[in-house]
């Protein structure tokens, strides 16, 4: 048996088989993200134009994130979430109350979309794989990324781990870009100037951030 006999089949039909296709949400599951944003914002007493001030980001961008006109992406959740002072699981899919979590796959819930500063063009859309636990300091997604000519990239605290499931993605991490295929991974510091998106038409990651 030589070395390319030794490496392991990866069953595509399977992979798509687990992450099946993700739909986009009904209106009300979109626009929560916003929702819980400007929720928590008005509970830490801090202005809008504060926020700004925190994050860098424009007051007339965060107003049309809190409104649902914009979806943010996860780096700028994850951003809003440390500027926040608050557990960036609350924001993507609110808070949790059980000590763990089974989620079968057809028991999948927040379908969320992101979409790009414009606001004009989807980029992605996710689904919270463990919403449910209280406390935790990981988010687990399912994500479906499509391609964009938009680069948006993200520095932000955390670390992120992504493995490809279906489709090619296109990861640059610093001045290194890389393409990733199906049973590919990565790992790296979001400290790190980073952007993902689809080389295919469409591309399913798992990823799991951690802040």
């Amino acid at each position: 048996m030589d070395e390319q006999d030794k490496i392991p089949h990866i069953n595509l039909d399977y992979f798509e088989d687990l992450t099946g296709n993700i739909k986009n949400g009904e209106k009300g599951d979109v626009d929560e993200v916003g929702k819980r944003i400007k929720l928590v914002r008005e509970e830490r007493g801090i202005s809008i134009e504060n926020l700004s001030d925190l994050t860098g980001f424009d007051v007339s961008r965060l107003q049309d994130i809190e409104s649902g006109r914009i979806k943010p992406q996860l780096g700028t959740v994850m951003k809003l979430s440390k500027a926040l002072d608050s557990a960036v699981g609350r924001l993507v899919s609110d808070m949790g109350t059980k000590l763990y979590a089974i989620t079968r796959k057809d028991e999948r819930k927040q379908i969320s979309r992101s979409s790009s500063k414009t606001g004009k063009q989807n980029v992605y859309s996710y689904m919270s794989l463990a919403p449910e636990v209280q406390g935790r300091h990981m988010e687990a997604l399912i994500v479906q990324l499509e391609k964009s000519k938009d680069k948006e990239i993200s520095v932000h605290d955390g670390e992120e781990f992504v493995f490809v499931l279906n489709g090619v993605v296109n990861l640059t991490i610093g001045k290194d870009t890389y393409d990733l295929e199906p049973g590919d991974s990565a790992y790296y510091l979001s400290t790190t100037s980073h952007f993902i998106t689809a080389k295919t038409e469409k591309a399913t990651i798992l990823a799991v951030l951690y802040e």
